[in-house]
C-alpha cells in the first residue's frame, strides 16, 4: 500500500493533513468529515488500529523497518506531519479570517457540511427500520451538543486526560467537533491555546539557549498540562480507531447511518448566522494567554434578506462544490489504487 503512492500521493496526504488539522482546530467542524469526504476514512482507522501490542513488540525488539510498515507509517507520517504544519500556519490563518470575515467562513463551513452529507447518502442505499432509528438518534446527540451550556475550566490531570480522550474523536468521527467538545468542557483555552503557547515559547528559550523558564512554575504547570492533553489523545485515537475499526467491519450501514445523523446535526453548531458570547467575570471580558477574548458560546440568528446573506449563501455554495471537487479527487484516487 505504502510503496504504490506517487509523488503526487504523498503531496496530496499532506494536503489532506492540513486540512484535517484546520478542520481539528475550528469549534463545531470535524477533520473526520474531510477523511470520510476525501477518501482516506477507512484507511486512516485501519492505520491507527495497527498502533497495537505487535506493533509495540516490532519496536521494542529494534525492527523500525518492520515497525514502520507494519503500522502503515508512510501514509501516517505523511497525514500527521500535514496536521502538525497546519497547526502553526493553515490555522493561524483561519484564527485570522474569523476575526475579520466570520459569516463568510462558518458560511463555507456550513456548505462543507451540507456537501458531506449528500456525498455520504448519496452511495448509502441501506435505509430501513434500524438505520432510520440510529439517523434520528445520531441527529439527536448532534444537535443536543450544540445547544450544551460549557462547563468552567478544570485543570485536574485526570480531566485533562479525559479531555485528551475525548478531544480526539472529531479526527477520528466525522461530525464530533473535539474543538467544540473542549468548549462545553470548558478547557479550549487550556489546552488548545495557553499550554500550546507554552510550548512555543519554552522552544523559542531553548533556541536562544534560555533555561530560565524551569524556575517559571506556571510554564511548567502548562507543559505538565500539555503532556498529558497529549497521552490523552494518542490514548484516545488507539482505542477510537480500534473500537470504530471494529464496528465498521460488523455494523458498516448502522455506524454509517450514525455518522450521517452526528454530521446532519453538527450543522447546528457551524449555523453561520450566529454571535459569539464571550465569557465576562463582573462585566468584563476574560482573556487567554494571547489577549483574545474567551469564547463561552454561540447565540444563533434566522438572517434578514439583504446583500451580505446572499453573499454567505453563496460562500455556502463554494464550500459544496469544495467537497464535490474532493469528493472527485478521493474517487479518482481509489480507483488508481485499486
Amino acid at each position: 500500500m505504502q510503496s504504490t503512492r506517487t509523488f503526487t500521493d504523498k503531496l496530496f496526504l499532506i494536503l489532506k493533513g492540513l486540512g484535517m488539522g484546520a478542520a481539528n482546530k475550528v469549534p463545531g467542524v470535524s477533520g473526520g468529515v474531510v477523511a470520510f469526504v476525501a477518501g482516506f476514512y477507512e484507511e486512516f482507522i485501519y492505520s491507527l488500529q495497527k498502533v497495537n501490542g505487535k506493533a509495540f513488540k516490532l519496536l521494542i525488539n529494534g525492527r523500525f523497518k518492520s515497525f514502520f510498515y507494519y503500522i502503515n507509517g508512510r501514509f501516517l507520517s505523511l497525514l500527521f506531519f500535514g496536521m502538525i504544519v497546519s497547526y502553526f500556519s493553515v490555522s493561524k490563518i483561519l484564527d485570522y479570517l474569523i476575526e475579520h470575515y466570520e459569516l463568510f467562513v462558518w458560511s463555507v463551513f456550513f456548505g462543507m457540511i451540507i456537501g458531506s452529507i449528500y456525498y455520504i447518502n448519496k452511495d448509502f442505499k441501506d435505509w430501513n427500520s434500524k438505520t432510520l432509528l440510529v439517523l434520528v438518534i445520531g441527529i439527536i446527540i448532534g444537535v443536543g451538543i450544540s445547544f450544551l451550556d460549557p462547563a468552567k475550566e478544570n485543570d485536574n490531570l485526570w480531566f485533562v486526560f479525559f479531555c485528551g480522550i475525548i478531544s480526539v474523536s472529531g479526527m477520528t468521527l466525522p461530525g464530533f467537533s473535539g474543538s467544540f467538545i473542549l468548549i462545553l468542557l470548558g478547557n479550549y483555552v487550556l489546552l488548545l491555546v495557553d499550554s500550546v503557547n507554552a510550548l512555543f515559547d519554552t522552544f523559542s528559550d531553548l533556541l536562544r539557549g534560555d533555561f530560565s523558564f524551569t524556575a517559571n512554575s506556571e510554564r511548567l504547570r502548562m507543559i505538565k498540562v500539555l503532556v498529558v492533553f497529549t497521552l490523552g489523545s494518542v490514548t484516545g485515537l488507539v482505542t477510537f480507531s480500534h473500537v470504530l475499526n471494529y464496528i465498521l467491519k460488523h455494523y458498516k450501514n448502522i455506524t454509517l447511518s450514525a455518522i450521517i445523523g452526528f454530521i446532519i446535526g453538527s450543522l447546528g453548531v457551524v449555523w453561520p448566522w450566529k454571535k459569539t458570547i464571550y465569557k465576562k467575570d463582573e462585566g468584563i471580558y476574560l482573556l487567554d494567554s494571547t489577549g483574545e477574548k474567551i469564547i463561552e458560546n454561540y447565540q444563533r440568528y434566522v438572517p434578514k434578506l439583504e446583500l451580505e446573506t446572499f453573499y454567505a449563501i453563496a460562500f455556502i455554495l463554494l464550500g459544496i462544490v469544495i467537497v464535490l471537487a474532493l469528493e472527485a479527487y478521493g474517487k479518482n484516487t481509489r480507483k488508481q489504487h485499486a
